[in-house]
């Protein structure tokens, strides 16, 4: 489990002033791969499902395939626009080397597979609350639920050493989460304005280390975002230092390169506060807060796709018009 220790400080310094912690999960604690053959087609699912929740889950599916569909044509367009733009070198357009696509392809299979999962796994917490199961059954959904969430941590860090530019612009993610994006994810303190609504009433000692939680994202966030801002500021000014000749760059453009790959352990470390903020949520609650915490975050971003598919449907018609033709 994590562990709190007195005067501990990570890479950034995270924390209040009163201690770090430590993530320190045992294997025995990692809850074992889920059986993916029987979650892969929505007829295995559906016999465990009422009227209801299998049309939800239909629809679900449905915004997912939309979503992919759409995620297709605007990469078509982003590489047409490559190539009218003449942004290319030896035949590769630049930002979409093999070795990008491959890793960014993997990613986008997996990722795909991880939402599947997230929303069963929505389902089974929402069906054991409204079955008021007891506190042993619901911290195994909880540590699997985090455990999914850290698994998408993993695959996310995969890909960034793929293609970096694509994991922080999420690409990967529907239009209305993209809103929210923060260095490649949700950002941790906003998400507990999210959550705590749903998890009350609290006890004091509760309320207290939130409030102690939610400062010391705010203070990693802070660090980070000041971090990217003066590393923007470098790297323009190496940028509008150099130039081309005939196809080839100054030096300085390679100390621009190497300044952008400092992006990648931006999101390690912007991920290092998502995962430890889920961690010390579980560790703040009980297991049944936990859970109704885990179910909100998950219809949090269910709310999102649906809000991004429904907008990409919209009507074109200007609003000022609509109901008057």
């Amino acid at each position: 489990m994590a562990t709190w220790a007195r005067g501990v400080r990570g890479p950034l310094g995270f924390g209040n002033g009163r201690g770090q912690w430590k993530s320190e999960v045992s294997k025995k604690e990692q809850p074992t791969e889920p059986d993916r053959g029987k979650m892969g087609r929505l007829s295995a699912y559906d016999s465990n499902l009422n009227g209801n929740e299998i049309i939800i889950w239909r629809t679900i599916y449905v915004l997912q395939m939309e979503a992919s569909r759409l995620k297709l044509i605007q990469m078509e367009q982003d590489l047409e626009r490559a190539r009218k733009q003449g942004l290319c070198v030896g035949g590769d357009h630049l930002g979409f080397s093999a070795a990008a696509n491959s890793g960014v392809n993997t990613f986008e299979m997996e990722y795909g597979h991880w939402v599947e999962e997230q929303n069963r796994q929505i389902c089974d917490l929402r069906n054991a609350l409204n079955a008021h199961i007891g506190d042993t059954e619901l911290q195994m959904l909880v540590t699997d639920g985090l455990a999914h969430y850290f698994q998408l941590f993993r695959i996310k860090a995969t890909a960034t050493k793929a293609d970096v530019f694509y994991v922080m612009s999420g690409m990967w993610k529907t239009s209305a989460e993209r809103f929210f994006l923060w260095i490649g994810g949700f950002r941790p303190s906003e998400l507990l304005k999210v959550l705590v609504p749903q998890i009350d009433p609290m006890t004091e000692q509760e309320v207290f280390e939130v409030h102690n939680l939610k400062q010391s994202c705010e203070q990693a966030e802070d660090a980070l975002t000041q971090g990217m801002e003066k590393l923007q500021e470098t790297l323009a000014k190496t940028v509008a230092a150099s130039h081309l000749v005939e196809g080839t760059s100054i030096p300085q453009m390679g100390t621009a390169v190497e300044m952008l790959e400092a992006l990648v352990s931006y999101v390690y470390e912007a991920d290092h506060v998502r995962q430890e903020c889920l961690h010390q949520m579980a560790r703040i609650l009980t297991p049944r807060q936990a859970a109704r915490g885990l179910l909100a975050l998950g219809e949090y971003f269910q709310r999102l796709r649906a809000l991004s598919f429904v907008w990409a449907t919209r009507s074109r018609e200007p609003f000022y018009l609509r109901g008057k033709l």
